[in-house]
């Protein structure tokens, strides 16, 4: 079965302008399906949740549905799945919930691989209880994030150790089943930060062993929130701050104020979307629409190998250009790719790239601590990432641009 890209072009309005997209990392071009069901349901009765009225019955059936897509694109039960205004806002609530249970003297473990989001929330909750922050460094010249780097920081003290799922900036996939085998075995929970990761690759939370998984459908073709699953039984362990007469179920307790309902309509569109990208089959009335799972495990390998594919002729090709020096080394990374230019400015290679109708940004994109242990301090460089919508045509014109840059 072929990867039918125009097709799935064909549903992205924001194309049309022109732009060759290579920013998807930092949050992905939007399909009119999306919109669409983001706009019907804002146009739609909705009221707070409920059974009696058809729009407190609407609203209901939103949010059981928001949490069903998700559950099947992460692989995990709908009853742990938290919604929120982005993983950032989720994962500073969820470090205050879980050091409630930390005591001075316990550790927690973060990495310099990670996204700020990653670290500050939990280097500050371990703070706030006088918990003690252990760091684990990846090698800067492979790019790799090895399982004996974190064994090395754990102990009998540790309580949590938060990796990444896939690095925003170089898009170094670190070995997270391995990983959360020797955390486990020291006692301790594991958060996986998977916004980068959900967008390329197949999830199966409870198989790769992550007690936590935060992503944001933003970056996988939805709008923008964040998620956070977790074994509802584990999350029933933790004490949340919150409104007295707000719920105390779980996943409600964890979601502060009323659910952004066009959202999580619009999350269930992508998650939807996602699923069709092996069929291309969104419009077919007649489409089988059941095992929706079954459908993403389809759809998310044979994205996988396009972005594979064009990943590999862009990077031949970077590679090979005089005087650029790519940051991305690890053997099992995303289609993202960090370089630098000698003698250039990466901001001057961003508009420069620009001016040809090239959306590649440059920055540290919040990874700071990464950007610093590879030697290029607070501004990173060029990052180019891959999207469902990213075909041949777009990779050749970001290729010859960086040839005249170079050349």
């Amino acid at each position: 079965m072929s990867y039918d890209v125009a097709a799935v072009r064909s549903h992205f309005p924001a194309l049309r302008e022109g732009a060759a997209h290579f920013d998807g990392p930092g949050g992905s071009q939007t399909p009119d399906l999306v919109a669409k069901a983001v706009h019907d349901t804002m146009v739609s009765a909705v009221a707070n949740r409920g059974t009696v009225t058809p729009a407190e019955r609407r609203a209901e059936q939103i949010v059981t549905d928001c949490r069903a897509a998700l559950g099947d694109l992460l692989a995990s039960d709908p009853g742990g799945v938290i919604l929120g205004r982005s993983a950032t806002a989720l994962t500073y609530d969820l470090s205050r919930a879980l050091a409630k249970t930390w005591r001075p003297g316990d550790e927690v473990v973060v990495t310099r691989l990670d996204h700020d989001s990653n670290i500050r929330p939990w280097v500050q909750a371990a703070a706030a209880v006088g918990a003690t922050v252990r760091w684990v460094d990846f090698d800067p010249t492979t790019s790799e994030l090895s399982v004996d780097a974190v064994a090395a920081q754990l102990s009998d003290r540790t309580r949590l150790v938060a990796t990444t799922g896939a690095s925003n900036l170089i898009g170094t996939r670190p070995p997270v089943a391995e990983i959360a085998e020797v955390v486990h075995d020291a006692g301790a929970l594991y958060w996986v930060d998977g916004v980068h990761a959900t967008a390329h690759v197949l999830v199966d939370r409870p198989a790769l062993g992550a007690d936590f998984w935060s992503c944001s459908p933003y970056k996988f073709l939805g709008p923008h929130c964040g998620v956070v699953s977790a074994d509802p039984a584990l999350l029933a362990t933790l004490e949340m701050d919150k409104l007295l007469p707000s719920s105390d179920d779980v996943p409600e307790r964890f979601e502060l104020g009323t659910l952004p309902y066009e959202l999580m309509a619009g999350t269930t569109a992508a998650v939807e979307f996602l699923a069709g990208l092996a069929t291309a089959d969104w419009a077919d009335e007649r489409a089988d629409r059941s095992d929706r799972r079954g459908r993403l495990v389809a759809s998310l390998r044979a994205l996988e190998e396009h972005e594979d594919r064009l990943a590999e002729r862009l990077e031949t090709a970077v590679r090979a250009m005089p005087g650029v020096r790519v940051h991305s080394n690890a053997a099992v990374r995303t289609p993202t790719l960090l370089f630098t230019v000698d003698g250039k400015d990466p901001q001057e290679v961003r508009s420069a790239l620009a001016d040809k109708g090239i959306n590649a940004p440059a920055s540290n994109f919040y990874a700071i601590e990464c950007s610093r242990a590879l030697g290029l301090g607070d501004g990173g460089g060029v990052r180019t990432g891959l999207a469902p919508y990213t075909d041949d045509e777009d990779v050749d014109r970001l290729i010859e641009a960086l040839e005249a840059i170079t050349g």
